[in-house]
């Protein structure tokens, strides 16, 4: 069983910043990449970053300059650094990480309200 514990999520003014963590557990061998992802109500679920085992990183266009992700190997935790948050920012952030075995794990969402 491999548990993904999200925390960091909250409210915060536009132009503040939050860091989102996600800490993996359980009977997961290797951990390859690491990535959040987001959904705002009434849209689908989106790529936020990515980040590989090596440290090779992609974000989404809209959070470029803005986002930081980076990771722990040691602890199998992934964090996204936030800042210059806007309300457009506000949604469910999802973690996921992809195993050696090719299974790919999500957490439960952290929600993240950014007002204007």
């Amino acid at each position: 069983q491999v548990q993904l514990v999200e925390s960091g999520g909250g409210w915060v003014q536009a132009g503040g910043s939050l860091r989102l963590s996600c800490a993996a557990s359980g009977s997961i061998f290797r951990v390859n990449a690491m990535g959040w992802y987001r959904q705002a109500p009434g849209k689908q679920r989106e790529l936020v970053a990515v980040i590989t085992r090596s440290g090779g990183t992609n974000y989404a266009d809209s959070v470029k300059g803005r986002f930081t992700i980076s990771r722990d190997n040691a602890n199998n935790t992934v964090y996204l650094q936030m800042n210059s948050l806007k309300p457009e920012d506000t949604a469910d952030y999802y973690c996921n990480v992809d195993s050696s075995s090719g299974t790919r794990y999500w957490g439960k969402g952290t929600l993240v309200t950014v007002s204007s």
